[in-house]
């Protein structure tokens, strides 16, 4: 068994460590402050001539495309340099993120066909469009099964009506990838139908945003009889639920990677703080306390990077049903980042909670990863349902 990266995913990650501190961390203040003073507004975090900015130079140092195939022009890396590159950009809380993001490009490389190739998938790899996905409801959250927005058949057309909650990007995305009943009939299994639905569409709005702890800014989509033809439908009418739950195994792989750059951070923080910070006499790195919050963080750290990393060559190998996986490192990997940032900040004592360190944010942006993609519990019950249906697997 080789726990080595490849040669090629080393030298990409030391390609975003470099970018990483050159070109994010020193913007960091200014992250701080726009996240501060936001309030209610919905306003990027990062400004857009800034994100264009780090677009550029990021792409002038090869960072695009890590895991677009080569056939749409990317570089076809695969899940494991993803997952390595979103590690690394999140050792900076600026909110970067290197187009396309995975999980949609997961879904639309699998089912776009037709015209859907050139409008949707060849421009979304090449980062010039963006998207999000239009799932969760007000009556159904954690249970995607349970979504009732409705897409009826009349006079040739799908129309669609209803409304969707918690979308993130919904007012920043050229297109949405939306899910809904077309035959309550036949359950989530043949009856939800994934559509694509572009910005601006008559009958589309989205009229309300929610403000909420941290980065996390979602929003409710409306649709009052949208209509769409048959090319709008992303794969087979009622085949959406499975594609999409695999889509989401994508997305919790994500955050794993996003949980495993920022508890680094972290901890490099607490080391330095323990080898130069003294009270009463003597160093914090001669205490027992801070010797074992750190020993305990890295060794979570660890332990989480194995569930994330053999989740991404997993998905490398072509291995389709990873639904017990992700929710191991949705919930190992989101509960684990908790714990060591709040040590950090202990450690730090009064400066930790303070916008002067990165800490704090951290602290606040991770709590909403044990909700969002669905909360540990739910997660807990997938894997103990998983386990007394089919038994222990073999390692």
């Amino acid at each position: 068994m080789d726990f080595e990266l490849p040669e090629s995913t080393r030298m990409v990650r030391e390609t975003v460590a470099r970018f990483v501190s050159n070109e994010l961390i020193p913007h960091e203040q200014l992250i701080i402050r726009r996240e501060a003073e936001r309030g209610f507004k919905d306003d990027p975090l990062i400004p857009a001539e800034l994100d264009a900015e780090l677009q550029k130079k990021a792409r002038d140092i090869g960072l695009w495309g890590i895991d677009v195939p080569e056939e749409f022009g990317g570089q076809d890396f695969g899940m494991l340099a993803k997952c390595v590159v979103i590690e690394e950009l999140k050792h900076s809380i600026v909110p970067f993120i290197l187009p396309p993001e995975s999980p949609n490009l997961f879904m639309l490389k699998e089912l776009c066909k037709g015209d859907q190739v050139d409008r949707y998938l060849l421009p979304y790899s090449r980062g010039e469009k963006k998207s999000c996905l239009a799932l969760t409801e007000p009556g159904a959250g954690s249970d995607a099964a349970a979504i009732k927005m409705k897409a009826e058949r009349k006079n040739g057309k799908w129309v669609l009506n209803g409304s969707k909650i918690w979308i993130s990007n919904a007012r920043r995305a050229d297109f949405m990838i939306v899910m809904a009943v077309t035959d309550p009939s036949k359950g989530s299994r043949e009856g939800i139908t994934a559509f694509l639905v572009d910005k601006g569409t008559p009958g589309l709005s989205v009229p309300t945003s929610y403000p909420m702890i941290g980065e996390y800014h979602p929003y409710e989509v409306f649709f009052d009889n949208v209509e769409l033809d048959d090319n709008q439908v992303l794969g087979e009418v009622g085949n959406g639920f499975a594609p999409m739950s695999q889509r989401l195994g994508v997305r919790r792989l994500e955050i794993g990677a996003r949980c495993l750059g920022l508890a680094t951070r972290c901890i490099e923080m607490m080391i330095e703080q323990a080898n130069s910070r003294s009270t009463f006499g003597s160093l914090l790195a001669d205490r027992q306390t801070i010797q074992w919050w750190i020993a305990d963080s890295y060794q979570e750290l660890e332990m989480v990077r194995m569930l994330v990393y053999r989740l991404a060559w997993k998905l490398d190998s072509g291995i389709t049903d990873v639904r017990r996986d992700g929710s191991m490192v949705k919930v190992q990997a989101t509960e684990m980042i908790g714990r060591v940032v709040d040590r950090a900040i202990q450690l730090f004592g009064g400066m930790g909670v303070s916008k002067e360190l990165p800490l704090e944010y951290i602290s606040r942006m991770v709590r909403v990863l044990r909700i969002v993609e669905g909360p540990s519990e739910v997660h807990r019950w997938v894997i103990a349902r998983d386990l007394l249906r089919n038994g222990m697997p073999q390692p």
